[in-house]
């Protein structure tokens, strides 16, 4: 996500850096580069105009130009726009509690992953403490209403489906009826799709909203598809009036422009995104911290909530009381790349650290395989050597390596990173513990 927008961003604030101080000049040839990633990364023209200017504008102040920093100076400048433009916070659903039931109507092309979105947003308002109810409201493909059985079958939420009837909004009508019914407090309707848009498709999700009053209407767009999800986006918003846009598949290739351009363009913020294919890959979509990620700083405050919902806390304690007692075999090893794995795509979770650019991540070759290559490795291996891996001689390394269908210097690399991260465990403790060595190297 963002990568290239981000890597041509880094470089030109480190053609500021390099300056021994800016000038208007400089400023303005760093600004064309920032204009020229902005393009490149589908954003509309119109909204990267006005950011470019607005940068532009901010960064020639007097203060800037005057600054001991003015480089740094910059970057939160880039930052704070890059923020506003995309909401400046966090949009919140309109869900509201205590009402009968709170709807959601989900629209969006085919294959934006609709219904997939719906599956999330329900699995996420169970853990919320909601009770929601699914409406296959897709009339027109039998498959569609299949997979929302299927996710709804897998996360434990009530599907309402009707094969028999062809109208859309008497299906979801009843379907609000069996939500009150079945006391589910949050209805979430999962509408048709189309390859384009057309006057059938917007005529049946006004008749829908018409029948039930949707409190909120949400229009999922792909990310991967750029300007486009924009251009359906004006549409929806001129014919349909919807609350706010979802954003998916952004943790593939998407080039950001998307992101950038929906609510200038639109008016209607983001409100969600899709970071992955598993029904718990679902954030809130905060614009500071997207800001941060699209120009390096990272996005510390969203690794630790997925760290908090994701990994397991008793196995995380369990760890840590191992590490401070000494101890860290093989079998704690593979504890750790689980949790990790936990946390979804490796190179996503590095992408949150600051510092960790699309450039640094491209030269460090992050591969998820990898992590599944050193579980083979040590799946090979037997509970003593997994517990005492000194005794791992040159006839175990091989027969390792054939087991897991590596080679000898794959196992050896292995056991070398263990190695060295047993080392800093003892380091660690003989320092006094974490706390006491982070105090160390912090100089505190």
């Amino acid at each position: 996500m963002f990568q290239d927008l981000t890597r041509r961003l880094d470089q030109a604030m480190k053609k500021l850096a390099g300056s021994e101080r800016l000038t208007e000049d400089n400023i303005k040839e760093a600004l064309r580069e920032v204009r020229m990633a902005l393009l490149e990364a589908d954003v509309n023209y119109a909204v990267a105009k006005k950011l470019v200017s607005s940068i532009g504008e901010k960064a020639l102040g007097r203060e800037v130009l005057g600054s001991l920093t003015p480089a740094q100076q910059v970057v939160k400048i880039v930052n704070d726009e890059l923020t506003a433009i995309l909401g400046g916070h966090a949009a919140e659903l309109n869900l509201p509690r205590g009402k009968d039931i709170a709807t959601v109507m989900v629209m969006g092309l085919q294959g934006s992953g609709k219904t997939t979105f719906c599956g999330k947003l329900a699995l996420r308002l169970k853990k919320e403490g909601r009770s929601p109810m699914l409406v296959a409201a897709d009339i027109y493909r039998p498959a569609a209403i299949d997979q929302l059985h299927v996710i709804g079958d897998s996360i434990g939420v009530p599907v309402h489906s009707d094969r028999e009837r062809t109208n859309a909004a008497q299906i979801v009508k009843l379907g609000h009826r069996r939500a009150r019914d079945n006391k589910c407090d949050v209805l979430i309707v999962d509408t048709a799709g189309r390859l384009h848009i057309d006057d059938e498709l917007m005529q049946e999700l006004q008749d829908i909203a018409r029948t039930v009053p949707m409190d909120e209407k949400l229009l999922v767009l792909d990310a991967m598809t750029g300007q486009e999800a924009v251009n359906i986006a004006t549409v929806f918003a001129a014919r349909l009036d919807f609350d706010g846009a979802v954003l998916t598949k952004l943790d593939g290739d998407a080039r950001g422009g998307a992101a950038l351009s929906v609510l200038e363009v639109t008016g209607r913020p983001v409100k969600l995104c899709g970071v992955g294919e598993k029904l718990e890959d679902l954030e809130v979509f905060h614009p500071e911290r997207m800001a941060g990620r699209i120009i390096g700083m990272g996005d510390v405050l969203t690794l630790i909530e997925q760290a908090e919902e994701k990994m397991d806390l008793g196995e995380a304690e369990l760890l840590a009381g191992r590490f401070a007692e000494g101890h860290f075999t093989l079998e704690d090893f593979q504890r750790q790349i689980r949790q990790m794995k936990k946390m979804g795509p490796l190179k996503g979770v590095l992408g949150m650290l600051p510092g960790m650019n699309a450039g640094v991540l491209d030269k460090a070759k992050v591969d998820d395989r990898q992590l599944g290559q050193v579980e083979a490795i040590i799946n090979s291996m037997t509970r003593d050597e997994r517990r005492r891996p000194d005794i791992i001689n040159g006839s175990r390394r091989k027969r390792i390596a054939r087991g897991s269908g590596t080679n000898v210097s794959q196992v050896n690399k292995l056991l070398k990173q263990y190695r060295d991260m047993r080392r800093m465990m003892k380091q660690i403790n003989a320092a006094g513990g974490l706390q006491e060595f982070g105090r160390r190297v912090l100089g505190g």
